[in-house]
């Protein structure tokens, strides 16, 4: 298998800021399943380190597991510079590869660009699902269709009984 050079996997561009979630109305998420059950992470900032040291990001309980196992990174993407993708690398973000490494859809690879619904598995019984909830509507309008529910109170259906008998 060819080596990769982390460091250069790991290019982080500056000019990503904070506010790209909002403006290209792109939610990422991140749900972990470990030792100790499911967690969710809404994926906001530039960097993320993913391991059982305490002082990971996304912390992940379990002794399968290396203390700093994968490093995410946050990308701009090429063709919108309002909308970015993360790329998830093995190890931290010096270069030092998880134990185990990552295995990522079924494949032991060191670096993934995420795409939705992208399955991580850092070990035994410790995995992850990656989202990206794409919301094409602009902020502060609503379909009206969003809201057409319909409520029945008990009573009515007690007096519907009634009229079928």
């Amino acid at each position: 298998m060819a080596r990769y050079d982390t460091k250069q996997i790991l290019i982080y561009h500056s000019s990503t800021d904070l506010s790209m979630a909002a403006e290209t109305n792109e939610n990422h998420l991140l749900i972990i399943e470990d030792d100790q059950g499911r967690k969710e992470f809404s994926l906001e900032h530039p960097v993320y380190s993913i391991g059982r040291d305490r002082e990971c990001n996304i912390r992940l309980m379990s002794q399968f597991v290396s203390r700093r196992h994968a490093t995410l990174v946050r990308l701009p993407r090429e063709h919108n510079s309002h909308s970015y993708y993360y790329r998830i690398v093995d190890g931290d973000a010096k270069g030092k590869p998880s134990s185990n490494g990552l295995m990522i859809n079924g494949r032991k690879i060191p670096a993934h660009d995420l795409k939705n619904e992208d399955e991580i598995v850092f070990g035994p019984q410790v995995r992850a699902i990656y989202y990206l909830l794409r919301n094409n509507q602009r902020l502060g309008q609503t379909d009206s269709s969003e809201y057409d529910i319909t409520l029945i109170n008990p009573g009515m259906a007690e007096d519907l009984e009634d009229v079928e008998e």
